[in-house]
């Protein structure tokens, strides 16, 4: 039997590409755009030949965090789940586009924590509580305001947006071609 080196690190593991893997951030109310932002992006970084992965809220929580409800001790752990995913998703070498209310500054705080500095950006993705209302095309917000739907983030349940985030984009300001433009920006200095 050969004496193998099975040890990779992410850098290897993202060579022939030769970037660095990074993680993603999307925070934001329910409606606010992260979702569409995080397509966009990651289609844009496809064709530019990134190995990207998009981990979405809804998504998740049809797998991964389908025992979970929208209590606050609920929404905690759905972050931690999720940071743990994007972090061993980026030690193997891809980019991660997280995009999760994350409704609590503390566990946004906890899920940058288990990063390196470089490989963690927060993005806040702005837009009124009265632009998601408007915006409500799940019907979440109708629900939620007619007492239909508990703990739900923005009307029953809290929202800290973040205070000091990498990246502050507004859905209501700027296309979102504008806002993933942008972005690109941001994360070709990163990525390098």
């Amino acid at each position: 039997m050969s004496n193998q080196n099975l040890s990779a690190n992410k850098l290897t593991r993202t060579s022939p590409n030769a970037y660095r893997p990074i993680c993603v951030w999307l925070t934001g109310l329910s409606g606010s755009g992260k979702s569409t932002i995080a397509s966009l992006l990651q289609r844009r970084l496809n064709d530019e030949g990134f190995n990207i992965f998009v981990l979405d809220g809804d998504r998740l929580r049809g797998g991964i965090n389908v025992d979970l409800g929208f209590e606050d001790d609920d929404r905690k752990e759905s972050v931690r789940r999720t940071a743990e995913i994007a972090r061993l998703m980026v030690d193997a070498g891809l980019i991660i586009i997280v995009a999760l209310i994350s409704p609590f500054r503390a566990d946004r705080a906890l899920a940058r924590s288990l990063f390196n500095n470089e490989e963690f950006i927060e993005v806040f993705i702005d837009a009124s509580i009265e632009e998601c209302i408007r915006r409500d095309s799940k019907g979440l917000y109708a629900k939620a305001l007619s007492g239909q739907l508990q703990n739900f983030t923005g009307i029953s349940s809290l929202y800290e947006p973040p205070v000091s985030p990498d990246v502050h984009v507004s859905t209501e300001i700027e296309s979102p071609k504008e806002i993933v433009d942008k972005l690109l920006q941001v994360l070709r200095v990163n990525l390098c």
